[in-house]
């Protein structure tokens, strides 16, 4: 049997490379090595018009939304606070339709960081747009214990109290339809949250790709293979 396709979004920012400097679609490597260690194949999904999500979706076996850029504010009908950052409108467009053609069809689907707090606002939820304390130093990767609701489907991927990766100053408030929160850091912050059986539907606020867990990557690998047959 192959082994499942996982589609994964990327930014798309201005980058340079060798003797280039132009606006390049971006994943850091963490990703795809992350899906290819969990049993997957990982291909780049880089915004394209939101018409188009359905179809692409139709292609996969799975989704990530990868993390990156603040989630617009109007997206959720917040006025923007002074410290969230400029917005990806383009990425903002086409991760939304991206979600919602997973749902609709059952792809399973994975949010991490970013990611998660656009599956909530697909969702019909809110954002907090800034917290203090949450991320350590620019461009540095921290660390927190994060702990897993009783039964929910996170809990069945990693049971127990677990020290994870972080970097954001963003996270979920006022719950999305059909959501529920599956594991809390220590002060509270919601750092999980699914869709209810008998979709697979799966957010994270950490960011699993820069660790060495792979339960969480995995369980998304093995639905995607499941739901293929």
């Amino acid at each position: 049997m192959s082994k499942p396709l996982i589609g994964v979004t990327t930014y798309l920012d201005q980058a340079r490379w060798g003797v280039w400097d132009m606006r390049a679609a971006l994943l850091p490597a963490p990703y795809p090595r992350l899906v290819q260690e969990s049993g997957g194949i990982a291909v780049m999904l880089p915004p394209d018009a939101p018409e188009a999500a359905a179809a692409v979706v139709a292609r996969l076996d799975g989704l990530v939304i990868a993390g990156g850029a603040d989630v617009e504010p109007v997206r959720y009908g917040a006025e923007p606070d002074s410290r969230s950052g400029p917005p990806a409108r383009e990425r903002d467009g086409w991760e939304l339709a991206l979600i919602d053609a997973a749902i609709a069809s059952g792809t399973p689907l994975l949010g991490i960081c970013r990611g998660m707090q656009l599956l909530n606002v697909a969702r019909g939820g809110t954002l907090i747009q800034h917290l203090d304390g949450h991320v350590e130093a620019v461009g540095v990767i921290g660390r927190h214990a994060v702990k897993p609701v009783p039964g929910s489907r996170y809990a069945s991927l990693v049971p127990e109290l677990t020290e994870v990766p972080t970097y954001h100053h963003q996270a979920v408030d006022r719950l999305g339809a059909g959501l529920a929160v599956s594991a809390h850091a220590e002060d509270g912050t919601v750092e999980a949250v699914e869709l209810a059986d008998p979709a697979w539907a799966l957010g994270v606020q950490w960011h699993p790709e820069m660790g060495e867990d792979l339960r969480v990557m995995r369980g998304l690998v093995e639905a995607a293979g499941a739901r293929r047959g």
